[in-house]
């Protein structure tokens, strides 16, 4: 065959290749998804610092308002519980361990049942609710479930057959746009959503978190989530802290982690016989806990915390007791069925002990909060890169990074220690065992159909 033909012939493929709908479709569907993913998670963030304002300024219009919370916050939580499992089931807690449950499956119905856009719309929705109701909740687990819902919906309509990769992506896409962290994105999705390295997976992950963080740089620029700190190690205190921190932080986050584990299935096994009625009341008395928590503490534990943990980072003092007040309020909030996450309420913990350890050592308060965050966050979530990574560039210190490194895996290690089963992956497996359930439960009512046609046919 003459070379000449043979050039030709391959130009003429390229050209094919270059200029099929086929071949570009996939890719086009998939950068408007990540797009979407960044705009979606952007408005989320909007409307939930509004809706948490809106509760604050409430609770201050006149002088009985800061009582609002005892009738408020029962009722949001119980119509959030209710709605969360008659309307959009799947939706309560953070999210995240509906997306690792995701990738577990192999069926793409028992997918459709954790991730879809109703649910996504749903999600966003009751974690709003949740926040307008003083809810100690966070936004960033449910962007997960609402990014990989998004991607893998964007799968479908292009024609992609990587559905693992695409929750990966769309999970990943999802943390970076929801705090302004591209490098947490793609980390978390490594060490948390999929416990392993995936080479076949780097390449959605990677497009979806730059185009889902251009389309968040877009809409409202450049920022660290709890603003520019420039804290450093400096003495021996200073590195006895980090020590300090870390191995107190892990413990506690050991103890959060495995009390809601624990909790968790004993809900599920004491709300069987009648789920919905049962999970309504216990939200509100979830509900009715936290709001006396709130006015014990005077309004600090209601919310993300975001506030008080910015204050701490900048060396001021709190309460020594705010981060067992806020571990309370978010530990009730979790376990009581309404949709959201835990992310920011972790962070506020784990600042409020470190300076809370920080004052009773007489340390700097502003590192000793920062080295609070790394070791309580990462006992929590039992991922210590994620949240070395997470914080770094939450907070902008790059003169801190390897005492945030140690105390981060010195959290990791204590946690492992006391609570060998991490709290994201042990919520996971009760959304896979249902799945398989009631999928197994629909083909035997198929196979029973089909043999009573059978019957009647003969």
């Amino acid at each position: 065959m003459p070379v000449s033909y043979r050039k030709s012939k391959m130009f003429r493929r390229s050209r094919v290749m270059r200029v099929s709908w086929n071949v570009w479709k996939p890719r086009i569907v998939f950068w408007i998804g990540a797009i979407a993913i960044g705009f979606v998670s952007v408005g989320f963030a909007l409307a939930a610092d509004r809706a948490q304002d809106f509760f604050m300024q409430l609770t201050e219009l006149g002088p009985y308002a800061f009582l609002l919370p005892l009738v408020l916050t029962p009722a949001g939580f119980a119509l959030c519980a209710w709605l969360a499992f008659a309307v959009f089931p799947n939706t309560q807690g953070s999210g995240i361990p509906q997306a690792i449950a995701a990738r577990h499956l192999r069926n793409d119905t028992d997918r459709l049942g954790l991730l879809s856009l109703k649910l996504a719309v749903g999600k966003i929705v009751l974690t709003i609710v949740g926040l307008f109701c003083g809810a100690s909740i966070g936004r960033e687990g449910p962007t997960v479930q609402v990014g990989a819902s998004i991607m893998l919906a964007v799968g479908r309509v292009g024609g992609m057959a990587q559905a693992r990769g695409l929750i990966l992506a769309g999970s990943a896409a999802g943390i970076a746009a929801a705090f302004n962290t591209p490098l947490a994105g793609i980390v978390f999705a490594i060490e948390e959503m999929s416990r392993t390295y995936e080479s076949r997976a780097n390449g959605l992950v990677l497009t979806a978190v730059i185009l889902s963080g251009l389309a968040a740089l877009g809409l409202v620029g450049s920022y660290t989530y709890f603003g520019e700190t420039s804290v450093m190690a400096t003495s021996h205190l200073d590195w006895a802290m980090v020590a300090i921190c870390g191995i107190c932080g892990g413990a506690l986050g050991a103890a959060f982690s495995a009390g809601a584990i624990r909790a968790s299935r004993r809900i599920r096994r004491w709300a069987h016989p009648n789920p919905l009625k049962r999970m309504v009341w216990l939200a509100a008395g979830c509900g009715l806990a936290v709001a006396v928590i709130g006015l014990i503490s005077g309004g600090q534990t209601f919310g993300t915390g975001y506030k008080e943990a910015s204050a701490m980072l900048e060396g001021a003092t709190v309460s020594p007791t705010f981060f067992i007040e806020k571990l309370g309020a978010t530990f009730l909030s979790m376990i009581s069925g309404i949709p959201g996450g835990i992310f920011a309420p972790s962070l506020s913990v784990g600042v409020g002990l470190g300076a809370t350890l920080g004052t009773l050592f007489g340390a700097s308060i502003a590192l000793s909060a920062l080295l609070g965050m790394a070791g309580y966050f990462a006992g929590v979530v039992q991922a210590p890169m994620t949240a070395f990574v997470i914080i770094i560039e939450m907070t902008g210190d790059h003169e801190a990074v390897i005492p945030i490194m140690a105390a981060s895996m010195l959290g990791y290690i204590t946690s492992r220690m006391l609570s060998p089963e991490p709290l994201y992956h042990g919520l996971s497996r009760a959304f896979i065992a249902a799945s398989i359930r009631a999928r197994r439960a629909d083909q035997q009512a198929g196979s029973a159909r089909s043999q009573g046609d059978a019957v009647t046919g003969t």
